[in-house]
């Protein structure tokens, strides 16, 4: 924000039974609550915040208004990626889920691989009519299909890596579905061509056996809920005081784990992406430069384990940025706590290289 709240663009709000609601502006009307004192934070005495007066003007509107605004504005800019954008429309203005949408919540796939989270995706390779030629259709608002589920998994999985191979784009290999899959794959569709449709089950966001095909791959549950992969020792500083917070915050979440909602593991995703943004700001370094700089050499001091983990969640030097982008969305990803154990190894890694005691001392 700078060192100033800016005027030039105001908070939206909507009054739900004589309450104001804010739709869009959150973080700003937050930072200024904080500020003034009407929220308390540990060791907010520590952020450097901007001035923020006491009162400020906002765009006063009914839903649908705001609803609307809150759409041109994040769609025109394109700050969304086809996923939030078919997330928003179904949820808050109530259009009918797209094969997209319901591809992701049957299987996770495109928030285990974010290269997916494409326009052209989405509109030419998971449109229902590509899809049906792979031997999927979406019945009832489910994803069905003609291979069982060792079949479905393989021809997917296939095409996440056709894509981030970039194998197939919107110059290479365009409209040719079919033909780029590896040839096993062809002779599946064709050997199942004529077999009925049925439910499909499979899990992007599990590994590759939990999914059951035949080849054997480590199981995630290796590494379940060993946040950080153990105790950091970092610099005294902002950095330390988030990763404490976050580590009490996980603690707080095995021990009442059972009396807890299905989406406060969102809270932990969202947690690692302000310690990134935190570890970054500190580094003069954008978030997503800072991650890349030090994601090879983080990888490289794990063991095989957990690098065969990393893989099996298609955690990469290209995917972490955008896996922390949609999980402090609260979308499917951010439920998934294997996933965010997973992304807190490398980030723990990541923050020993830059900020750990030894490594300051050197």
């Amino acid at each position: 924000m700078g060192d100033y709240y800016d005027f030039s663009e105001l908070p939206t709000v909507v009054y739900h039974d004589n309450k104001p609601v804010v739709y869009d502006g959150n973080r700003r009307v937050i930072l200024g609550k904080i500020k003034l004192g009407y929220v308390n934070v540990s060791n907010s005495k520590n952020i450097v915040l901007p001035k923020f007066p006491e009162k400020i003007p906002c765009n006063i509107c009914i839903r649908d208004i705001a609803l609307k605004n809150v759409y041109r504005k994040h769609n025109d800019s394109g700050s969304w990626q086809p996923l939030e954008r078919d997330i928003f429309l179904h949820k808050f203005m109530g259009k009918e889920k797209s094969a997209f949408l319901i591809l992701e919540e049957n299987t996770g796939i495109v928030s285990a691989n974010p290269n997916l989270n494409q326009r052209f995706v989405k509109d030419e390779i998971f449109k229902e009519d590509a899809l049906k030629s792979m031997g999927f259709i979406i019945n009832n608002g489910k994803l069905t299909s003609i291979h069982n589920d060792s079949e479905a998994y393989s021809i997917l999985l296939d095409i996440t890596k056709k894509v981030e191979r970039k194998e197939i784009t919107t110059r290479k290999n365009r409209g040719k579905v079919i033909d780029v899959l590896e040839e096993s794959n062809q002779k599946i569709i064709d050997k199942n061509k004529d077999n009925a449709f049925s439910s499909s089950k499979i899990n992007f966001n599990h590994s590759v056996e939990q999914n059951n095909l035949p080849r054997q791959t480590r199981r995630v549950s290796n590494v379940e809920n060993v946040l950080f992969g153990g105790k950091l020792y970092l610099s005294a500083g902002e950095i330390n005081n988030l990763y404490k917070d976050i580590v009490d915050l996980n603690q707080f979440y095995l021990d009442k784990k059972t009396e807890l909602s299905q989406s406060f593991p969102g809270l932990i995703r969202m947690s690692l992406r302000l310690l990134c943004e935190t570890a970054a700001k500190e580094s003069r370094s954008k978030f997503g430069n800072y991650l890349k700089k030090h994601f090879e050499n983080a990888k490289n001091k794990l063991d095989q384990d957990t690098k065969t983990t990393l893989s099996n969640l298609n955690i990469t030097e290209s995917s972490i940025e955008q896996l922390l982008h949609t999980g402090a969305h609260s979308y499917t990803s951010a439920g998934n706590m294997a996933q965010t154990i997973a992304l807190s190894i490398i980030i723990g890694a990541i923050l020993k290289i830059s900020f750990g005691k030894e490594e300051r001392i050197k």
